[in-house]
């Protein structure tokens, strides 16, 4: 019957009374909830120092973001002091300024494109589906699969395709009976 008391203090949250052979169990318990609180305490430091790290993350990405774009921005302003001349140059109706204009203004921004790692895609030879896009296929003498025209350039960044090369593919020539 001791053990169906000692169980309902339990569960209505008393401490059973103690006696000679349970104050040990008593400092066992108080050692377990203080470690108990210990722990608790550094999770919640942790915690802390968890969200903290990870704003700061976020407020230096988004400051590393920033330094990429100025530079960037940078190095384009002479490009559009350049297109702003080839502009000035078709208001005046100076057919050849204006096309040297826009000549400088493309090989300027090019040149740029190419400093920060932009590459062409090689569009001859074989038609080749992780770079290409066939936009249609024309029956030609070249060989099947042979890109015979591009339609729009495409461009890659390291090893990444930005945009692929849109193409028409060589298909058999039509042999008409």
């Amino acid at each position: 019957m001791t053990d169906k008391r000692v169980s309902d203090e339990h569960v209505s949250g008393t401490v059973p009374e103690t006696g000679p052979d349970q104050l040990e169990s008593g400092d066992e318990v108080a050692a377990l909830q203080a470690e108990r609180d210990e722990l608790f305490d550094r999770l919640q430091r942790l915690a802390a120092e968890f969200d903290n790290f990870r704003k700061r993350n976020a407020r230096e990405n988004a400051a590393l973001t920033a330094r990429a774009n100025e530079r960037l921005v940078k190095e384009l302003i002479p490009i559009l002091d350049d297109l702003g001349r080839a502009l000035e140059a078709a208001a005046e109706h100076e057919e050849a300024k204006l096309e040297e204009g826009v000549r400088l203004v493309h090989r300027a921004l090019s040149d740029l494109l190419m400093k920060e790692g932009l590459a062409e895609i090689k569009t001859d030879g074989k038609f080749d589906p992780h770079v290409h896009e066939a936009l249609l296929s024309q029956p030609s003498e070249e060989d099947e699969g042979a890109v015979i025209e591009v339609v729009q350039k495409g461009y890659k960044l390291g090893d990444k395709v930005l945009r692929p090369a849109r193409v028409v593919v060589a298909a058999p020539p039509i042999h008409e009976a």
